[in-house]
C-alpha cells in the first residue's frame, strides 16, 4: 500500500511541477506580447506626432505664403482677380 501511495504522490508532484513550468512559460509569453503591443502603440504615437508636425509645417508655409501675397497686393494697390470674382461680377436686381 505504501509503494502505491508514494508512486501516486510522486506522479502528482511531477505533474504539478510541469504545470508550474507551463504557467511560467505562458506568463513569459504574455509579458513578451504585452511589450510588443506597447512598442507598436509607441510607434503609432510617434508616427502621429510626425504627421502632426508635417501638417503644422504645411499650415505655417501656407499662412506665410498668404501673408506674402497680401503684402504684395497691398504694396501694388491691386486686388486679386481670383477669390472675389464671384462677388464682383454679380448684379442684384
Amino acid at each position: 500500500m505504501f509503494s502505491i501511495l508514494s508512486w501516486e504522490n510522486s506522479k502528482k508532484a511531477a505533474l504539478e511541477a510541469e504545470l508550474r513550468m507551463i504557467e511560467e512559460k505562458l506568463e513569459k509569453k504574455k509579458a513578451e506580447y504585452a511589450e510588443k503591443m506597447k512598442n507598436k502603440i509607441a510607434m503609432i504615437h510617434k508616427e502621429a506626432e510626425e504627421k502632426r508636425a508635417l501638417v503644422e509645417a504645411k499650415r505655417g508655409e501656407d499662412l506665410l505664403k498668404a501673408e506674402e501675397t497680401a503684402v504684395k497686393y497691398r504694396s501694388t494697390g491691386h486686388t486679386p482677380k481670383k477669390g472675389i470674382g464671384c462677388f464682383s461680377s454679380r448684379v442684384f436686381l
